[in-house]
């Protein structure tokens, strides 16, 4: 059985809502709410959800890019939320980010020899030949060639952008990535290369994924656990095979529902969903899915349920269960 390498306890990130002249704290949106998932060595953990639901909050907060205002982040046996900022700093090679849009978090002053040198010369004492010889390297490993390495960001298209970017968070060899959402940006049909690449590259170095994203296709593709979030909480989670094929909350029945079968003569019934997401600033009472909810009954709108297991692996927090 795997070693568990990363395990999330409780985590809640509130940001302050400030008003008036003076800037007072006049309430807390409540982005993620008492988050809490595991993940083993060299496994693929999914996130999903709607726009809005605290995804890349979670996953900021897990890298403390976000401080968390509550919680336990425990990465190979330590909590890293009580890491002094130099402590942090030296786990920042372990643990590393890819950014949704490679438009943005690309430097385009810098190169792309400057880009993936400059982790290297933060981290490492290695002499200048082992820093271009492990440059190199790495922009083979993701697919581009060493004539690149002296081109600028504005040069390449959004996939090989993103090869860069995902060249960047690799090249310290860290043992956990957060990909947040990083083919959203991309071509459909660039997609899957980018997917089969951070697969490729997570058997050859031994990766674990913290995976986001609202693409249930691709969550499918490259996951092997999933975590379905609506506002700010974890509100369905298991092994996802089992998930896909027998969900049980009625938010992430009404999400796969949207999913277009692979046969167009097996159409699914949609479920659509009443009503709007409620504000993250003053979530509802009880269940946070119960203002939408079809199955809503007695004690939905009074207590909120536990995210429990219901059968082996799989978790859900609903009252029907």
């Amino acid at each position: 059985m795997a070693k568990t390498l990363l395990e999330v306890e409780g985590l809640k990130k509130y940001f302050p809502v400030k008003s008036g002249v003076f800037k007072r704290t006049v309430g807390f949106v409540h982005a993620v709410d008492d988050v809490s998932f595991s993940v083993s060595e060299r496994e693929t953990f999914a996130l999903v959800g709607e726009s809005g639901c605290g995804k890349s909050t979670t996953g900021r907060s897990i890298l403390r890019i976000l401080e968390p205002t509550q919680g336990k982040v425990i990465f190979d046996g330590e909590n890293i939320l009580s890491c002094s900022t130099e402590q942090m700093r030296k786990k920042r090679k372990d643990m590393q980010l890819i950014f949704q849009n490679p438009y943005s978090s690309l430097n385009p002053r810098m190169t792309v020899r400057m880009l993936l040198s400059e982790p290297l010369e933060t981290h490492f004492n290695l002499s200048s030949k082992e820093v271009q010889d492990k440059v190199a390297w790495m922009l083979e490993e993701v697919g581009l060639a060493r004539e690149h390495l002296d081109r600028y960001p504005h040069q390449f298209s959004g996939g090989q952008r993103q090869r860069i970017s995902i060249a960047r968070a690799l090249i310290t060899e860290p043992r956990f990535v957060v990909a947040d959402e990083p083919v959203s940006a991309l071509d459909v049909s660039i997609q899957s290369q980018i997917l089969n690449l951070l697969m490729k590259l997570q058997r050859d170095m031994n990766l674990t994924y913290v995976f986001i994203s609202h693409d249930l296709n691709v969550v499918r593709h490259i996951s092997s656990n999933v975590g379905v979030m609506y506002l700010g909480q974890i509100v369905e989670k298991g092994e996802t095979e089992n998930l896909y094929e027998r969900p049980l909350h009625p938010y992430t029945k009404a999400l796969l529902s949207a999913v277009p079968s692979k046969d167009p003569l097996n159409k699914k019934k949609r479920i659509i969903l009443q009503g709007d997401v409620p504000s993250p600033v003053n979530p509802p009472k009880g269940c946070p899915f119960h203002l939408r909810c079809d199955k809503v009954f007695g004690p939905c709108s009074s207590s909120r349920p536990e995210l429990k297991e219901v059968e082996p692996g799989h978790h859900v927090a609903c009252h029907l269960y």
